[in-house]
């Protein structure tokens, strides 16, 4: 047994509609990779039958190997220069508003594939000019980082992923500060785009560092956020500590809110891109009315 019995709020209907079969074999067709698949997302039918999915780009194995993550770590085979195209493509042919585009860490590469990031962004806007695009990326430093502001995506995040204290543990070849300082950059050099980030919880944090988190990325200029359940995939990653119930979510959003996040998406499975084309839609007016009424705006 992999993790322990999920309590009753986990319920999710079991994926296999038409529009998740007709995704399904998009992707197929194009050789394309998305997260939703790799890192097992709990939303993943929910999601691809409204026809929304976060793409996998650089391949499908990772340099590194966190404990909390799902997808494949080893040593990457190649480079692929014509895979912006095919993602691009794909997105045109969804009809996608937003799409979101994440990637491995690919270590090997002098510029950790920021350059294709910045491809497919670029292909994305040519060939489906309406599209919103989120970059979900990784701990880009210098022209790398450079390299994806200077594309000006509609959201550029980063994930923190854990609290200070368990970083080393829970993303050994990661600094906590190195992600921090990546979202005050991106800030600096474009103060209008919007920034993003997200924690997983129940790896054996205390609520204190999670707000303690929540305070370093609103001093660095985010946001945005979400906050999620974390879900160990085998024995060999990391256990789950807790499990942070339906409340204490809801608390999390209300101190964000009263931060200053200008969207906080917090439940148990609650994952980066989940409802991600509503990010930017609600945000002032949310935390305006949530403030302002004392209530707490279920995420």
């Amino acid at each position: 047994m992999t993790q322990r019995r999920l309590p009753p709020w986990f319920k999710v209907p079991f994926p296999g509609g038409q529009r998740y079969r007709q995704l399904k074999g998009l992707m197929r067709d194009r050789n394309l990779h998305t997260v939703c698949e790799e890192a097992r997302c709990p939303n993943i039918g929910e999601c691809w039958e409204y026809g929304t999915a976060t793409f996998l780009i650089l391949g499908d194995i990772c340099t590194r190997a966190c404990a909390y993550c799902a997808v494949k770590s080893g040593r990457p085979e190649g480079l692929d220069l014509l895979e912006p195209h095919r993602v691009a493509s794909a997105v045109r042919e969804m009809g996608l508003k937003h799409a979101v585009v994440t990637s491995v860490n690919r270590d090997d590469l002098a510029d950790g594939g920021s350059g294709v990031f910045a491809a497919t962004i670029r292909a994305i806007r040519d060939r489906a000019p309406g599209c919103k695009v989120e970059t979900l990326i990784p701990d880009y430093t210098g022209e790398a980082l450079r390299t994806i502001v200077d594309e000006r995506p509609d959201v550029l995040n980063h994930n923190i992923e854990t609290v200070e204290r368990l970083f080393p543990r829970v993303r050994p070849k990661g600094s906590y500060p190195r992600s921090v300082e990546l979202l005050a950059q991106a800030k600096e050099w474009a103060p209008g785009m919007t920034t993003k980030s997200g924690i997983i919880v129940g790896m054996g944090e205390e609520p204190d560092e999670i707000l303690e988190t929540m305070g370093d990325l609103r001093e660095a200029g985010c946001d945005v956020l979400t906050i999620g359940q974390y879900l160990r995939p085998s024995n060999k990653h990391i256990e789950i500590h807790r499990f942070v119930t339906p409340d204490e979510f809801a608390e999390f959003k209300r101190a964000g809110l009263a931060m200053g996040f200008r969207h906080v998406e917090s439940g148990p499975l609650v994952r980066s891109s989940y409802h991600a084309h509503e990010h930017g839609q609600q945000e002032s007016r949310e935390a305006a009315e949530a403030l302002h009424s004392g209530r707490v705006v279920s995420g």
